[in-house]
This record gives C-alpha cells, structure tokens and sequence, in this order.
C-alpha cells in the first residue's frame, strides 16, 4: 500500500464513519473500484484506532464528566448531561446488543455479507428509513431528556451496523430520531454510543494484529498515516455534522444513499461480484 492509498482510505474513513452513509461500504467498493488490492487487516487496524481517536479527543469533557457523575463526583460544567448523571451506564448497557452481534455475526459480515448487493440493498434500505424518521419523528427531546428506553432501543438498533451498508451513525440517528429526539441530540447520543464499540473492536484487531507478528516494515508509513488522517478528518466531520444538524435535515443523506445504493447494484450486476 501507498502512502496515497493509505490517505485517500483515511479520509473516507474518517468522513463515512460519522456521516451516516456507511464507512463499511465505502471502503469495501473503493478497492474494488479502483483496482487496489483489499487495505487488509492491518490497515483496517488504523483506520479503527483513528476513528476512535475522533470521538475520543472530540468528547473527552463528555467523557470526564460522564464518568465523574457516575461515581458521585462533583463535576458538571454541562448542563445537558449533568440531567442525566447515571448515563454512561446507560452507555455501557446500550453497547451490549452490537457486542454480542459483533462476537456472533464478525465473521459472517466479513466473508458472505460484504458483498455489493447486501451493501446496495443496505445503504437503499436504511436511508429510507432513516428519511421516513426525519419526517415523523416529534423532536421534542433534547439530550437532558433522553431516558434509559432511549437508550436500549439506541443500542439495539446499533446492532444491526454489523451488516456492511448499515452505518453505525446512521441507524443510530434513526433509531434516536423514532424516539422523537431532535437530529442534535441523536447524533450527540450515537457519537457517544459508537465509542464503546469502537475502542473494543480496536483493541480486538490490535490483538489479533500481535499475534499475527505485529506491522510489518513495509506497513508502517502506511499504518501512521491512516490513523492521523482518519482521527483529524473524524474530528471535523463529527463538528460539522452536530451544527449541521440543528438547524437542517437529514434527506440530503437520504438521498446520497438511495442513489449509491442504486449505483453500487448497477455496478454489481455489470461487473460481477467484489
């Protein structure tokens, strides 16, 4: 792998993790698009470990908070979260359902569902979804008033980001905004939520990456390069997406989706299978 490659890999991973257009199914067809040999699991690695650098420099306040809340320390500069003082256990309840589907489902997902027809009918499927949440959704909670319900149903449907064309945000949004969240408060919710999630699938792969001898030589450059760019690209995209989203809707992504759904199916049928 190049160092373009690795960037050019970074960057949609760390704009496709946050945007809720499915990081899975943009780096699963970009290889196969331009002719590149798949990134592999080391690079995958990286990609992981910037991603969870995003969320973790960006909500590092959150997360002290949360935490000093939760065991009774007196620290609240937030008003929004200080109205929810029990909610990184919420959290941590909330990521149980995609822990079990990642430890029951990985495999399946990296072999028999990464394939372009699933992600086609995935990234179509949820898009509608989530358009049809931006439109019947009340929006009438903001963030200090999400409940323990919320967040189970939440973490349930972050579940289903096992499947390649989901998007862990997206339906994580959508799931928020049938709760009759606003987009802010759902988005907030998901960026925290994936943590969780993120950091066990990072550490995961960084076990199976020392078993597996550690980076090679070749791939240190590469490997570098795909964790800066993906934690600094991360980092933008989840501050542009939270003000985006308190004053705009969802269906531009809406309809990105169904029309890369469309695209990705086309492309399958014409050129065969990933």
């Amino acid at each position: 792998m190049t160092i373009f490659q690795a960037a050019v890999l970074a960057v949609i991973q760390g704009v496709t993790e946050f945007l809720p257009i499915s990081s899975s199914a943009h780096l699963a067809l970009t290889p196969w698009l331009l002719g590149w040999e798949d990134q592999g699991l080391t690079f995958d690695i990286a990609l992981h470990f910037g991603t969870l650098c995003a969320v973790a420099l960006y909500f590092f306040r959150d997360w002290v908070q949360l935490t000093a809340q939760a065991f009774g320390i007196a620290y609240s500069p937030d008003p929004l979260l200080a109205n929810n003082r029990h909610l990184l256990w919420w959290l941590a309840a909330a990521s149980v359902p995609v822990g079990v589907a990642g430890l029951t489902l990985k495999d399946y997902a990296e072999t028999t569902l990464r394939n372009p027809w699933v992600i086609g009918s995935m990234l179509i499927g949820v898009g509608l979804l989530m358009g049809y949440a931006d439109r019947i959704g009340k929006r009438v909670k903001r963030f200090d008033s999400l409940t323990f319900g919320d967040a189970m149903a939440i973490g349930a449907a972050q579940a289903l980001a096992v499947i390649p064309g989901t998007s862990r945000s997206g339906i994580t949004i959508t799931a928020g905004m049938f709760r009759h969240l606003d987009r802010a408060a759902a988005a907030h919710f998901s960026f925290l939520l994936s943590t969780p999630a993120v950091a066990a699938a990072a550490a995961k792969a960084f076990l199976e990456l020392r078993e597996s001898g550690g980076v090679p030589a070749a791939m240190v450059a590469p490997f570098v390069t795909g964790i800066v760019m993906s934690a600094v690209t991360g980092i933008v995209v989840i501050a542009f997406l939270l003000r985006f989203l308190r004053t705009n809707t969802l269906q531009g992504f809406v309809i990105y989706r169904v029309i890369f759904g469309i695209m990705v199916i086309a492309l399958a049928f014409f050129r065969g299978p990933a």
